[in-house]
């Protein structure tokens, strides 16, 4: 199954998205196909044993759009670059038709002003020179409506594929407004002088002004919603300092590759991600996770593209290039989830699909209607016009979308990865968190605490031992023993037939004794007494502390106790979180006695422990048998069964490979307070799109029957079709606008 990006030109409203989406739903080997309005991004996903990426380019081509290709791999916004050509042309037109609608707005209203004599031509005059009038007016016309061209061309190309859309409202609208006037012009030269009053090309350039004025605003408006990702992708620098043959040579980011040696001085960001093989310094992450305060690289250490060396010396040998790096791939998952559409966006899309056809026929049933009942086309055609103009879907389209890209951007930026908008829309219904215990709500580097031994056997001994057998353990416990030893430089035994018994501890031989290190469940799977130890065992798990224990050739030895700290913010969060009203479990695979001690510290009430790895997406399904939408928050490696399971998978940790693909939510610090900031910042963006869909559907449920002259029946206002191209124009600003108010949210207040 292949997935591409495709970014599409020429969609004007949610119904040319909707009818691109459906075109390429139809094709047989399509899985996904979905259309974003604001980003104009096709991600569609397809099976390339059934059809090719070039055939669903040519059905897009042939429904009239276009593919914008990208040419260049390197970081530079090419999509930026288009944009801001986009927003000079619309500016251009913008401007012209600005020039010529003013004078031909005045020569056709300026006699009309009651109580008002302004200066007039008197050569251009309705009663003396009708035929000069409309000659001027068509004139003045024809540049707005060649600076409008596109929706004439788009427009009834869609009217011949009987799929019209926004840009066939104004087409048809201005269009016969045009007609009518071209018609009353061959009455004015065949003596019918009073016809001069029938001339509408100022209601036709006028309402294409106004919508190349509410196009150019959209579109600016649309470049700030892609602020966040712009950003990111412009922090890779265009050339680094590479060390070949003892000599420093300065070359482009494109020439880096694999193990080459990249020299880092300061306040220089670094072209790929790597290891340091030498030199020190503190390094600026924000950009990937959020966090302000530089982290200290030495030797050994990790370093990322675009990172800043902030006032120190390093070497690095690079690991990861171009798309491959941290950046890079971070940079994808935000554009795929920015780009997809939320369940919540369905019932507008489906709306969108029957809109304008509706529309049409609305438009031309009021036409028909008024024209029966009062016999006056002039009425009849304004009404015609205004219904066409005033109910084009276009704040339909960017409700949803707009939103999705400022707070996912706006997640981006502080180190939340939510990778889809159906992860979005999740998050803000969830009412029960799950949070694993070590490396999510401690520190995940426990330390040994306290060495208990039995018989003759001494401290030194039973570390060395224990330890040499750990050494090929992963388990944080293990890892402890492992370091405690190494900082008490003893000496590492030989290990035979190493084990890892999953959930219960290790087993191994070393110097001729059988080692067992591990719980309870692993003691009793052994037979060995606990007796001697068992007393001391609940008095350290007691003190929030993990005691393994050690069995040497069945017999118990002894035991070493663990301890992990909690996190600095575990507390707090979880208390916003209660505050919140979401249930907080913690769930762990310690004993009962050591898991109540943890929890008891951050005041988690509900906690499940002597849960095996494997046994964790068990629980999580317990958990929603309960009718609960649950969020499970772990480490993204251990846990990603876990993850997979539960509604919303958030993972802890720098984004691990394991992480990135088993959670919905990878939070980039191992900050618990970034888990209430995302299902806020959720609650934030939901709430935004539903204004947003609220104030779509109201305008058009309202402003149609304005338009078709509902309330001029009863004695109410008729609205004029210049005034509908404002109303129609100001309704997509006015959603943007909205979707932009959350660029100004502050994660660090969305806790307080």
């Amino acid at each position: 199954m292949n997935k591409e990006i495709l970014s599409v030109g020429g969609m004007a409203c949610a119904s040319c998205s909707n009818r691109i989406e459906q075109s390429i739903k139809n094709l047989d080997g399509i899985k996904k196909a979905t259309v974003n309005l604001a980003t104009e991004k096709l991600i569609v996903e397809f099976d390339n044993t059934k059809i090719d990426l070039s055939k669903i380019k040519d059905v897009i081509i042939g429904s009239g759009y276009t593919i914008l290709e990208n040419r260049r791999t390197n970081a530079v916004d090419e999509n930026q670059i288009r944009k801001e050509k986009e927003i000079k042309v619309l500016r251009i037109k913008f401007i012209i038709a600005v020039i010529f609608t003013a004078p031909l707005f005045y020569i056709a209203m300026a006699p009309m002003v009651p109580y008002v004599n302004l200066p007039y031509p008197g050569i251009l005059c309705h009663d003396n020179h009708p035929l000069n009038n409309a000659i001027a007016q068509i004139i003045l016309t024809i540049p707005i409506v060649l600076a409008g061209y596109k929706f004439y061309t788009t427009g009834f190309k869609m009217l011949v594929m009987r799929t019209p859309g926004m840009d066939s409202l104004i087409a048809i609208g201005t269009g016969a407004a045009i007609v009518y006037s071209l018609y009353s012009i061959y009455l004015i030269s065949t003596g019918h002088t009073e016809s001069t009053h029938s001339l509408y090309f100022e209601t036709a350039g006028v309402i294409i002004t106004l919508i190349l004025l509410g196009k150019l605003l959209e579109s600016i408006s649309k470049g700030k919603t892609g602020e966040a990702i712009k950003k990111l992708m412009r922090l890779a620098p265009e050339t680094t300092i590479i060390y070949v043959d003892g000599i420093e040579k300065e070359v482009s980011i494109e020439e880096v590759g694999i193990n080459d040696i990249v020299v880092v001085k300061p306040g220089s960001r670094l072209p790929a991600d790597g290891i340091v093989i030498e030199g020190h310094a503190p390094v600026d992450e924000s950009m990937l996770t959020g966090e302000s305060m530089p982290v200290n690289k030495k030797s050994g250490d990790d370093v990322y593209a675009a990172t800043m060396n902030i006032n120190g010396f390093i070497k690095f040998k690079v690991t990861k290039v171009g798309n491959d790096t941290a950046l890079a791939r971070i940079i994808k998952l935000v554009e795929d989830a920015q780009g997809g559409k939320l369940p919540i966006a369905r019932m507008a899309d489906t709306v969108c699909g029957y809109f304008v056809p509706i529309v049409c026929v609305i438009a031309a049933l009021s036409g028909v209607l008024w024209f029966i009942g009062i016999a006056d086309v002039e009425f009849s055609l304004k009404i015609f016009i205004a219904v066409l103009v005033v109910a084009c879907p276009c704040a339909l389209g960017l409700a949803t979308p707009t939103s999705i890209m400022v707070g996912i951007g706006l997640a981006a930026e502080n180190g939340i990865l939510i990778k889809s908008g159906e992860a979005l829309e999740t998050a803000y219904k969830i009412n029960t968190i799950v949070f694993d215990k070590t490396g999510t709500i401690t520190e995940g580097k426990p330390q040994v605490t306290d060495i208990l031994t039995v018989g003759e056997i001494d401290e030194r001994r039973l570390l060395q031992i224990t330890a040499s057998a750990e050494k090929g353990s992963e388990h944080s416990s293990g890892r402890a023993i492992v370091g405690n030893a190494e900082k008490k430089k003893l000496e590492f035994l030989k290990i035979d037939n190493f084990k890892v018994l999953t959930g219960r501890g290790i087993e191994a031989e070393t110097a001729g004794i059988k080692v067992l290190a591990g719980n309870r469940k692993l003691m009793d799977e052994y037979e060995v007494s606990l007796k001697e130890l068992e007393k001391k065992f609940e008095n350290l798990a007691d003190e929030g502390k993990t005691p393994v224990y050690i069995a040497f050739d069945n017999k118990i030895a002894g035991i070493i106790a663990v301890a992990d700290v909690v996190k600095e913010n575990s507390k707090i969060a979880v208390e916003k979180l209660q505050k919140a009203g979401i249930e907080v479990v913690m769930i762990t695979g310690d004993n009962k006695k050591t898991a109540a001690a943890i929890a008891g510290q951050v005041g988690i009430k509900r906690v499940l422990s002597e849960v095996l790895p494997r046994d964790k997406s068990d629980e999580i399904k317990r958990l929603q048998r309960e009718n609960k939408k649950v969020a499970m928050v772990g480490d993204g490696i251990n846990d990603a069964p876990a993850l997979a399971q539960a509604d919303i998978g958030i993972a802890i940790g720098s984004g691990t490979d394991v992480a990135m693909e088993s959670a919905d939510i990878v939070l980039m610090r191992s900050d618990l307070m970034d888990v209430p900031a995302a299902l806020e910042l959720s609650r934030r963006t939901i709430r935004n799109i539903k204004q947003n869909l609220f104030w779509a559907f109201a305008y058009n449920t309202l402003g149609i029957p304005v338009a078709a002259g509902v309330l001029y029946l009863f004695g109410g206002p008729l609205l004029n079709p210049m005034f509908a191209a404002v109303a129609m124009s100001l309704s997509s600003v006015s959603v943007l606008s909205n979707a932009l108010r959350l660029k100004r949210l502050k994660i660090t207040n969305l806790t307080r």
